[in-house]
C-alpha cells in the first residue's frame, strides 16, 4: 500500500468537514490536487472511502474504519513529537517514573513540581501503572524508578524498596448514612453498599475490585469518576460510599462533609515505597530524584488512623 501522512491528514480533513473543498483548504491543498491523492489512496486500499453526494461527501463502512485508525496514528505521532521536543529545546536529562493512583493522585504533583522546579533542564515522564506492573518493569530494566504500594507485588531480589510515605486507605461516607460513626470495619461489612469508584482501568479500581473478587463478592459500583476529590465529592452528595487514601481527604473534606470510618484490613495501610532495581545505579537525574521524595517526605508522614 503507498500512501504517506499527507494522505491520511487529507482523509480525516475530508471526513470531519463532510466536503472535499473545505477538507483541501484544512490540508493547505488545492481540491484537484486533494481529488488525485484521494482517489490514489483509495486505490492503495482497494475500497471507496467515501460516497460522493450532491452537497458534499459522507463515509462509506471502510472510511469509518479508516478514520478510527487514522486518528490513533496521528494522535501517536503528535505524541512522539511531543515526547522528543524537550530534547529539540535543550532539555539535557530525562527520567520516566511510573506510579500507582494513590502517589499519581496524591503526593507527587506537588513532590515532581518542586523537583522540576529545582532541576529546570530535566524533564519527567509520568505514567500511572498497578504496583506490580512497576515492580516487573523497574526489574526488567524497562524504567529505572517507580513508586507503589504494594511490597508482595515485588521479586526481592531484583528491585529494592525504599520509604516515600506512610499513608492508609479508609471509608468514606455521606456523615447521615447508616454506617457513618462506626468502629473498624472490615471490608466484607460494607460490600453490601454501593461504590464511587475511580475509573476502569486506575491501579486503585484494580485492586478494589481485587480485594472483593478475593472474598468471593462483586462491587456494586454506582459511578467511576476521574480522581479522589471527585470521589469525594460523589460520596458527600450521596451517590454511594468509597475507599480513598488519607491524604485525599483534607482538601475535600471542609467543602464536603464526610464521615471517615477506619478500615481493619492489613492491606488498608498503604505505605508508598520507592523501587528501583537492585544493584543498579541510577543515573544521575534519576537518583536526584529519588532524593528529592525522600525530603519531601520527611515533614509530610501522614500517621494511621487510631
Amino acid at each position: 500500500m503507498h500512501y504517506d501522512l499527507t494522505d491520511l491528514r487529507l482523509f480525516v480533513a475530508i471526513a470531519e468537514e463532510g466536503n472535499l473543498t473545505r477538507g483541501a483548504a484544512r490540508a493547505f491543498l488545492a481540491p484537484s490536487s486533494a481529488s488525485h491523492r484521494l482517489q490514489r489512496l483509495e486505490a492503495a486500499l482497494g475500497a471507496q472511502l467515501f460516497q460522493r453526494q450532491a452537497r458534499g461527501v459522507a463515509l462509506t463502512r471502510a472510511g469509518e474504519a479508516l478514520l478510527r485508525n487514522a486518528r490513533q496514528v496521528l494522535a501517536a505521532l503528535e505524541q512522539m513529537h511531543a515526547n522528543l521536543s524537550p530534547f529539540a529545546s535543550g532539555v539535557r536529562g530525562h527520567v520516566s517514573l511510573w506510579a500507582n493512583t494513590h502517589a499519581t493522585h496524591t503526593f507527587l504533583p506537588d513532590d515532581l513540581a518542586s523537583f522540576l522546579r529545582q532541576h529546570p533542564q530535566v524533564s519527567v515522564t509520568l505514567e500511572e501503572r498497578t504496583s506490580s506492573d512497576i515492580a516487573l518493569a523497574v526489574a526488567h530494566g524497562d524504567i529505572e524508578l517507580g513508586v507503589l504500594a504494594d511490597s508482595s507485588a515485588i521479586d526481592g531480589s531484583s528491585v529494592q524498596l525504599q520509604p516515600y510515605r506512610r499513608d492508609r486507605l479508609v471509608l468514606i461516607t455521606p456523615q447521615d448514612h447508616a454506617l457513618a460513626g462506626r468502629g473498624p470495619l472490615r471490608f466484607a461489612q460494607v460490600l453490601e453498599h454501593p461504590f464511587v469508584m475511580l475509573h476502569t482501568g486506575s491501579a486503585i479500581h484494580t485492586f478494589t475490585m481485587n480485594a472483593a473478587a478475593a472474598l468471593g463478592q462483586h462491587l456494586d459500583v454506582r459511578i467511576q469518576v476521574r480522581s479522589f476529590e471527585a470521589v469525594c465529592r460523589m460520596v458527600s452528595a450521596g451517590v454511594g460510599i468509597g475507599m480513598v487514601p488519607r491524604s485525599a481527604l483534607p482538601a475535600t473534606s471542609a467543602r464536603h462533609p464526610l464521615a471517615v470510618l477506619e478500615l481493619q484490613e492489613p492491606w488498608a495501610q498503604r505505605d508508598l515505597h520507592i523501587c528501583t532495581r537492585q544493584g543498579r545505579a541510577l543515573s544521575g537525574f534519576a537518583a536526584a530524584l529519588v532524593a528529592h521524595l525522600q525530603v519531601c517526605a520527611q515533614p509530610l508522614e501522614h500517621p494511621a488512623l487510631g
